[in-house]
């Protein structure tokens, strides 16, 4: 069996070897760190724009049925002054057709 002991040189050049994977581990976590906590903002943005999202639609939909509602109001003023004016007309009609027979 050969010598199991390592040298003095030998321990402290496996030391700075450890040491510099230690570093570059770390520098790597802390990228890994910084790309999940940009993840982590990305994908909060995302689900508030979904929120955002699905209200304006809601919303969007409210409008319309207001809409809806305020064009179909005017038309329906309309069709009530037409009929108001076609009463009066044949209303007219009749009685000046009902003064001419001498009633």
């Amino acid at each position: 069996m050969e010598n199991e002991y390592l040298t003095i040189n030998e321990h402290k050049e496996f030391c700075k070897r450890m040491e510099e994977e230690d570093e570059r581990q770390n520098h790597r976590l802390s990228a890994m760190e910084e790309t999940l906590n940009k993840l982590l903002n990305m994908s909060t943005s995302v689900e508030r724009l979904a929120t955002n999202m699905e209200y304006m639609c809601k919303e969007q939909v409210k409008q319309g049925e207001r809409l809806d509602e305020l064009e179909s109001r005017d038309g329906e003023m309309w069709r009530t002054m037409i009929s108001h004016i076609l009463v009066l007309i044949v209303g007219g009609v009749v009685g000046f057709m009902l003064k001419n027979i001498g009633l």
